[in-house]
């Protein structure tokens, strides 16, 4: 059946909602047991959701607030663009970093796949969107 485009955008709300609380094991709720997230820079893939859960889980900041900017949907997949301010442990040093995500969701609402992308890399993450 799929998701809304509402769906998507409430889902990914509460998802950067419990990230900034640093609620992680509600942040995951969403993803798929298979889940596959494409980090940026060439790192590589992390496959999982046990793996993506450790993943999130900040060691370099303090503190770090996502904030949506703006969204596009294509079918089951939603590009979303946001800003992530964070603070880093011990210097207290502040960073503010937007980035370009695409969220493929499957037939049962959870996320099988995440592709993340610097603004520089925002042709990537449109063919990415499309599917391509």
């Amino acid at each position: 059946m799929g998701l809304t485009e509402e769906q998507m955008i409430d889902g990914l709300r509460r998802n950067a909602d419990a990230l900034n609380r640093g609620d992680f094991d509600a942040a995951i709720e969403m993803a798929a047991p298979d889940i596959v997230l494409v980090r940026p820079g060439g790192l590589p893939a992390l496959h999982g959701a046990e793996a993506v859960r450790a993943w999130m889980e900040p060691d370099a900041f303090e503190s770090q607030k996502i904030e949506m900017l703006s969204h596009e949907v294509v079918g089951n997949r939603l590009l979303m663009r946001s800003r992530t301010k964070a603070k880093g442990a011990g210097s207290g040093i502040e960073v503010e970093i937007e980035a370009l995500t695409v969220w493929t969701f499957t037939e049962d609402g959870k996320v099988g796949r995440v592709e993340a992308f610097t603004p520089a890399e925002e042709d990537e993450a449109r063919r990415a969107l499309r599917g391509g």
